[in-house]
């Protein structure tokens, strides 16, 4: 997994997407909400979950409670974010950070009940300025691998980045699993891990590749194949924006096998804090537990990548 620059794919145009989202998504903000859906055995085995509805993303076991940890000793939290990942952080209309990212950093120091500062910093130096002792703790989507946990360690994820199918609004395809889609013509963007995932799992579907994410959504959008498979949060923008013309839906549910589509988000602190590592476990499953996650990410994301 790489940096959020590289997984996402649509970082040039999803400002005008997350407008347009603002204006419109919210109009769906009263679909029904669920936790969690019964998979398939396909999906069990391989990280795809079915969908029902708006479905908010939970990573939380409630039968694996985490310890509250002694957090006496913490007195403040400086988190430090970046401006240019909406919806999860942006500069609001006054310049100060905001973002699902920032209200969650919010709602954690209002759980564990410390002072908390929020200041936002090109990302290419997040990690520079956690090493300099210039912030506590980074909340900026940043993806977990090899490299970059050598320089930090991370909460608990909570979120990830799903992949997706999308299919054509009239299409009669449902569900996407391999035997029910064989024969199939499905686009993705080449050199992913996406179309790595449909090499192996979805043997007798058509593959088409292409070179960009741009490319392949034309391929849809256009009936030159029956599915696309990608990016979940990047094709909830696409779907829900002027670009797609209302032509195409998310089709099964999300896939999240980590062997392909990485561990998840969580947040970054420095090497060996295991307190506020801790407290961070804690806190994002109380506010999971209450319900608070499932606000904020409906917020944001009123019809969900997930």
């Amino acid at each position: 997994m790489q940096s959020k620059k590289a997984i996402s794919g649509y970082r040039g145009r999803v400002a005008c997407a997350w407008r347009w989202l603002v204006l419109f998504g919210f109009l769906f903000g009263f679909l029904a909400v669920t936790f969690a859906a019964r998979p398939s055995a396909f999906a069990a085995e391989n990280g795809a979950t079915q969908p029902r509805s708006v479905i908010v993303p939970g990573f939380w076991d409630p039968r694996r409670r985490p310890e509250r940890p002694d957090l006496s000793r913490l007195q403040t939290i400086r988190f430090l974010t970046d401006l240019d990942y909406p919806p999860f952080d942006y500069a609001g209309p006054d310049g100060n950070p905001t973002g699902l990212n920032v209200d969650l950093a919010r709602l954690i120091c209002d759980e564990i009940k410390v002072a908390c500062t929020i200041q936002a910093r090109p990302f290419a130096t997040l990690l520079d300025a956690l090493d300099n002792n210039q912030g506590d703790a980074v909340i900026a989507s940043i993806a977990e691998s090899t490299e970059i946990r050598k320089r930090a360690d991370f909460s608990d994820p909570y979120y990830r980045t799903p992949a997706r199918f999308a299919a054509r609004a009239d299409s009669p395809i449902g569900d996407v699993l391999p035997e029910l889609v064989a024969g199939k013509k499905i686009a993705v963007v080449a050199g992913t891990a996406h179309e790595a995932y449909l090499k192996q799992m979805f043997t007798q579907a058509e593959i088409h590749s292409y070179p960009t994410a741009q490319a392949a959504r034309a391929a849809l959008k256009n009936k030159q194949v029956d599915l696309l498979f990608g990016d979940g949060i990047a094709l909830s923008f696409w779907l829900n924006g002027t670009d797609s013309g209302g032509c195409c839906a998310f089709r099964g549910g999300p896939f999240l096998d980590s062997r392909y589509f990485g561990d998840g988000i969580g947040i970054a602190v420095k090497p060996g804090n295991d307190l506020l590592r801790l407290a961070f476990n804690w806190a994002l499953f109380q506010i999971w537990e209450k319900g608070s996650f499932t606000d904020l990410w409906l917020r944001y994301f009123p019809i969900s990548p997930f």
